[in-house]
């Protein structure tokens, strides 16, 4: 799956357009950032509620194909501005984390074949 396709998966919404299209490795879902530091995958999707620029950050040292933001939070100017820097795209949905994930796990585990 691509990072390209979540808008329409998961019923997201893109924050911004400033990003490239990439394959998704896998996902991760937490709101403790040093553990999305510790255990996320690399090139894969953070699901988390953390609406801030330091999730951003983490993004960029796990070179996240992608941050969903769950239940709708708003997200500030300086985490989209910081996310178009950075070409990490941000989504927002009005889902809980364990919908996204189970969505997310469904559909990378049909992807892989196991």
């Amino acid at each position: 799956m691509k990072n390209t396709e979540l808008t329409a998966f998961l019923g997201a919404s893109s924050v911004h357009s400033d990003w490239d299209e990439k394959d998704i490795a896998g996902a991760y879902t937490t709101d403790l950032l040093s553990d999305a530091m510790a255990n996320a995958v690399d090139e894969g999707i953070l699901v988390t509620i953390q609406a801030h620029k330091n999730t951003v950050a983490v993004g960029t040292l796990k070179d996240l194909a992608g941050i969903v933001i769950c239940n709708k939070r708003p997200i500030p100017e300086d985490m989209i501005e910081a996310a178009r820097s950075e070409r990490i795209p941000l989504f927002v949905t009005a889902e809980d984390q364990f919908t996204v994930s189970g969505r997310l796990y469904q559909a990378l585990k049909a992807g892989s074949g196991t």
